[in-house]
């Protein structure tokens, strides 16, 4: 504004502390639609540097801040001087992607199977079964016979 118009913009406190709750409630509420034609010139440019300051990268590559976590983590284990945060500060190192200390892995096999070898297999399936059935059976035929044998 300051550029089209020539003339500078300076915020007073009042103007950054507008600005301020202005973007607290832009956070607190993404929904909300402040109408900016209402606040001054100064308080919209005070609120556009807050939001400038915040919309930049820290770091290149997000490889370089995981760098930087793991390396703040592993200085935390060797550092701290409470067992509590130690661990706490190991078992985060063992969640981190590549480390992996705790991850559970499950393996699934896919077959890919004729309709003929699945009714097969179906078949087979059935067959062990119904032997197991007969002779669970069986053998409770033969142990009530034996008991009222005796």
């Amino acid at each position: 504004m300051s550029d089209l118009t020539g003339q500078q913009i300076s915020p007073t406190k009042d103007n950054a502390t507008q600005a301020t709750e202005l973007a607290r409630q832009m956070a607190s509420d993404p929904a909300h639609r402040p109408e900016f034609a209402k606040y001054p010139n100064e308080t919209l440019a005070f609120l556009a540097g807050m939001v400038a300051q915040m919309n930049v990268s820290i770091v290149d590559e997000l490889s370089d801040l995981k760098m930087y976590v793991v390396n703040k983590l592993v200085a935390e284990v060797e550092n701290a001087r409470d067992p509590k945060v130690r661990v706490t500060a190991l078992s985060k190192l063992g969640e981190v992607d590549g480390v992996d200390a705790f991850k559970k892995r499950s393996e699934v096999t896919h077959k890919i199977m004729t309709a003929e070898e699945v009714e097969k297999e179906l078949l087979e399936t059935l067959q062990s079964l119904e032997n197991k059935v007969i002779d669970v059976e069986a053998r409770e035929v033969i142990k009530h016979e034996s008991n009222t044998n005796a």
